[in-house]
């Protein structure tokens, strides 16, 4: 069978005749070989273009198997580019993928995809095609897109930069195109303990899950790939423990499956590793489906807190760096062997091979055996073992040592490669060598990231050229190839050793197993060697994906940039989707030759979560259309929504406005409900009321510290409003604060203000007063509160209280005892926002519905009637109460407000007390809060009007605004509340208020509308 042809996009013909491989699955297919189900093909697009795969392939995989190498075009440059490795290291094939309506997705990774029936494949960053993109211009403009040039190059002629560079850069931008449709998809997240985690299913990975899972450990074994293995995916030949790779392999996963301590994760990435010992997993769970469940997740993040962690990520293949090494068809030899044993997939029938490792060779031979014509294996070292020259001989194969690659030919995939003897920097006679792919290894870079996140320090080993995992703060070891530590005896010896050390950590007894495996042979490494271009103007990429050169790096050295932190944001390189897995060890040693330092004087980049690039689905999961807030209910919702409430949220919190009956506007049930209130007795639902539990001996000097009253003095069993200001003196939150023993205070809060009064207290206890003896607790959700308002009042709760006297003089207004209602433990409030006769049942809210109903019950003779929101709005307003947020905006003082009784004049100091003494804050002009009475009494105002002195054309100057405006049954007309510049000063003055199709006169009183003296409160 002759060599492939032409396919049209990017095979072409080569002069070698090889060996038949499988027709009905492709052309580079090597029959009988890979781990995936030969017998069931899968159909796909690419381009439009249809193509049948294997089930089991990705679509890197099909593709290669069709002979398609051409997969995509560089950021920059536009150049052609095929895959470069066969994981989630892939910097080059990035394509979008379209997995059903509304499913789209750009940048998938196409080693990573798998394929199935109907995927729709595309390629992405060309125009108006793959194999014709105009782009392709910017690689041939010599030094316009050099490193830097965003800085540099578009500064003439000014202005021109925002009128015409910034807009045509920002449109060159970014690879692929933005989804257009809403994510129709599902997330999930879960919680998950182990007291061992393992990251990593190859041989160390596997090792340290067998032993920590043998002990009784609770263990998560968890892989990026679909199938776990790792390296032994590829090394079916390989014997372990007197049996096959492969089958060693099934019966390690086979003993792990069925131990019930142990949980296996494959097709999950650690994509970030936290702060104690919480490493974060993002679980693809449908992805690979052509016709998921109904209803089933897309993916799932997992939040893993473990006791110990055994990072086994293994290592990366260092690619080299010479002159067209980003062509199409050139590829880490361990990406070729990748797709071999695991795809059955020839990458090429004619490959060439250069290398400085050892590991080259065996993918070589493997390509051979399957029945590839190798060109020549052209390995930068003069020292070779002897084996290796041995096993190609035998097989025909040319090597070459000392020799290196000085460029690739060919338009759309490598052609041929220039190759010559390099001795002592000197280039030999240079040679053509044709081949259809090029296989290279510079040896192997350990996966650091996770070990990174945990800000682990790294130590350079000179012997393997590269940084190596030392101490971390977090409970976890690096074993295997991660660690430094090649081979796969060796590889099993260590994850051994590291997950029997784990457990033994955590508390279980564990032994460390050693697995025998005869045969096999160390390999040997040497540091990657930076190569000449073949001629002047050949590109020779360390960054495959952001277009970064060797003379890239140079250049930024050569400009001043001498952290390697700086040359990596000059030049862009380690920055893309790929985060530098393969350019990052490759650009350190550039740069470091360019300084003229050794590598560890000029350090490592910083690697960050997440670990591969992860969908905004998997971190918001369930946050998505009704779900996109947390809507939090109290414990009375249901019986609310029941008898027909109208919500409206308030902070997170779902809140019931108003309880219609049939036929009733709004205006009308809040009418209704405000009545009853005032007549008789109203029940409403506060459950929402922030809740801070603060104990300790120091509990009321730290109150009194942070609010404006003063509370050393309050007796136990009283309450005290308490105003709590920002450093800048204006007020940031109000409530009720109960003193239930001499070193505990029950603390309410605004709905909306709970977390916030929390945090700022907790910041002044550890940074402020961290000597005083005081503990902080949020019980926001632990008491639901039923407020009963109303003449009646009493006589509805009377009967239904135990182990306590409600009567007006055993327990008048602002006090709080500890009793029963209704059977059930109480912290009982005598205190109201309406003007009435008010009780504050604090009830655990897991009871709080059985109260709320022993309540109604008992105040059905006295027509109880339920209010919302709007009419505790109304109530409190005809009382001149403020709401935190309405009445305040951030620059209201205590004095603003009407509130200067609650400041101790007499505290030496609470928060932001001297702010309160700036001369701007005591000025006779400052906005004030007053009453405000249309001449029309059934206009109701509109909240947020402007008032104004004048009744005249604009522009006319505003002195004041409306905050709260209602219908007020009690009074028969409208009224408002509004904040005005002097206001108290202005009582019974008109001011007007422009409307756009009038202008409104307004008089200004004093902002308690209702039982000024507050004789209804005491009855």
């Amino acid at each position: 069978m002759s060599g492939a042809t032409d396919t049209g996009t990017g095979a072409v013909a080569v002069p070698f005749e090889v060996r038949a491989a499988d027709p009905v699955a492709g052309a580079f297919r090597a029959k009988g070989r890979g781990r995936i189900d030969q017998r069931k093909r899968v159909g796909f697009t690419f381009d439009g273009k249809p193509y049948s795969g294997l089930q089991g392939d990705t679509i890197a995989s099909a593709l290669l198997a069709n002979g398609v190498h051409l997969m995509g075009r560089s950021f920059k440059y536009h150049r052609p580019r095929g895959i470069l490795a066969a994981g989630s290291e892939e910097p080059n094939a990035l394509v979008g993928v379209t997995r059903g309506p509304g499913r789209f997705e750009p940048n998938t990774r196409a080693t990573m995809q798998e394929l199935f029936d109907g995927l729709v494949v595309e390629s992405q960053n060309s125009w108006p095609s793959l194999r014709f993109d105009v782009g392709a211009i910017n690689d041939r403009v010599p030094g316009v897109l050099s490193a830097g040039f965003y800085y540099k190059t578009f500064k003439w002629p000014a202005g021109f930069w925002h009128r015409l560079y910034e807009p045509a850069i920002r449109a060159a931008a970014g690879l692929g195109r933005a989804p257009e449709a809403d994510d129709p998809d599902l997330y999930t997240a879960r919680y998950a303990h182990a007291d061992v985690l393992v990251v990593g299913a190859g041989p160390a990975g596997l090792a340290a899950a067998l032993a920590a899972g043998r002990s009784g450990a609770r263990v998560i074994l968890a892989d990026e790939h679909a199938e776990m293995g790792g390296h032994l995916l590829s090394a079916p030949d390989i014997e372990i423990d007197g049996r096959g790779g492969w089958a060693f392999l099934a019966e390690t996963l086979g003993e792990l499956a069925a131990m019930p301590n142990v949980r296996l994760l494959p097709r999950t990435t650690a994509i970030g590793y936290f702060h104690q010992n919480m490493v974060a997993l993002a679980e693809r769970l449908t992805d690979h489906l052509a016709e998921p469940p109904a209803g089933a997740p897309r993916e799932r993040l997992w939040r893993v807190r473990a006791k110990e962690v055994v990072l086994a990520q293994g290592a990366i293949e260092k690619p080299l760096v010479f002159a067209g090494n980003d062509r199409p068809g050139v590829m880490l030899a361990s990406a070729a062997a990748t797709m071999l044993h695991r795809y059955g997939v020839l990458v090429g029938h004619a490959p060439a091979v250069v290398a400085t490792h050892d590991s080259a060779y065996a993918a070589a031979f493997a390509l051979a055996d399957a029945g590839a014509h190798i060109a020549g294996i052209f390995d930068v070292r003069t020292a070779i073992d002897p084996a290796l020259t041995a096993e190609a001989a035998r097989r025909g194969i040319e090597v070459a040592p000392g020799h290196t690659v000085l460029g690739t030919k060919g338009r759309l995939r490598v052609s041929a490669v220039e190759v010559a003897l390099v001795a002592n920097g000197a280039v030999g006679a240079k040679r053509r060598v044709e081949c259809d792919t090029l296989l290279m290894s510079g040896g192997w870079t350990p996966t650091l990231h996770l070990h990174s996140h945990t800000k682990g320090s790294l130590a350079w080993d000179d012997g393997l050229s590269t940084f190596l995992p030392a101490t971390s703060p977090e409970a976890c070891a690096s074993a295997g190839a991660c660690a430094g530590q090649w081979g796969v005896a060796t590889a099993l010896a260590d994850g051994s050793r590291a997950g029997a050390a784990a457990a033994a950590s955590a508390g279980f007894f564990a032994k460390a197993v050693v697995a025998a495996v005869p045969g096999e042979r160390a390999e040997t490494g040497e540091s990657v060697i930076v190569l000449p271009a073949a001629k002047k103007g050949g590109k020779a990429f360390i960054d495959h994906q952001n277009d970064v050169t060797a003379k890239d790096i140079r250049l930024a050295v050569r400009e001043g940039m001498r952290s390697i932190e700086h040359v990596k944001r000059y030049t862009t390189t380690g920055m893309a989707t790929d985060q530098g897995k393969t350019s990052n060890i490759n650009a350190l040693l550039l740069a470091a030759d360019a300084l003229g330092k050794a590598a560890p004087a000029v350090g490592l980049t910083t690697f960050r979560p997440p670990y591969t690039p992860t969908t905004f689905g998997t971190f918001a999961n369930h946050h998505a259309g009704a779900t996109f807030e947390v809507t939090r209910k109290t414990p009375i919702d249901g019986w609310a929504e029941a008898r027909g409430a109208i919500f409206e949220p308030v902070s997170l919190w779902r809140r019931a406005r108003y309880f219609p009956r049939e036929g009733e506007t709004m205006r009308e049930a809040v009418a209704r409900e405000c009545r009853a209130t005032r007549e008789s007795v109203g029940l409403f639902d506060a459950s929402t009321l922030g809740k801070i539990e603060v104990v300790g001996p120091d509990a009321a000097e730290f109150i009194h510290r942070m609010y404006t009253n003063p509370f050393l003095k309050l007796a136990p069993g009283r309450c005290r409003y308490g105003v709590l200001l920002g450093e800048d003196g204006f007020i940031r939150d109000d409530g009720v604060i109960a003193r239930l023993a001499e070193d505990r205070f029950h603390v309410t809060t605004t709905t909306g203000g709970a977390p916030r009064v929390l945090a700022m207290m907790e910041d002044y206890l550890q940074t402020e007063w961290p000597d005083l003896k005081v503990w902080l607790t949020s019980t926001t959700e632990e008491w639901a509160t039923i407020a009963l308002n109303g003449p009646d009042a009493r006589a509805v709760l009377a009967p239904l209280v135990k182990e306590a006297d409600i009567s007006a003089e055993a327990f008048p207004h602002m006090s709080v005892v500890e009793c029963r209602v209704a059977g059930v433990p109480t912290r009982l409030c005598r205190m109201s926002f309406t003007g009435e006769v008010g009780f504050e049942i604090n009830v655990p809210a897991r009871a709080a519905l059985g109260v709320w109903e022993a309540v109604w019950a008992a105040g059905r003779r006295f027509d109880i009637t339920p209010y919302g929101t709007e009419t505790m709005h109304v109530l409190r307003a005809e009382k001149g109460y403020i709401i935190v947020g309405q009445e305040t905006d951030g620059t209201v003082t205590p004095d603003d407000a009407g509130l200067s009784w609650a400041i101790g004049k007499t505290k030496a100091d609470f928060v932001g007390k001297r702010s309160l003494a700036r001369p701007d804050m005591l000025s006779p002009d400052r906005k004030q809060l007053v009453g405000v009475l249309t001449e029309d009494p059934s206009i109701v105002l509109e909240e947020g009007a402007q008032l104004v002195e004048a009744d005249a054309a604009p522009p006319v100057p505003m002195i004041g605004h409306v905050t709260s405006s209602y219908w007020s049954e009690t009074l028969g007309r409208s009224m408002a509340l509004a904040l005005v510049a002097g206001g108290r000063e202005r009582i019974g003055d008109t001011l007007y208020i422009p409307m756009p199709d009038r202008t409104l006169s307004v008089r200004l009183t004093a902002p308690i509308f209702y039982d000024p003296d507050g004789a209804r409160l005491n009855m």
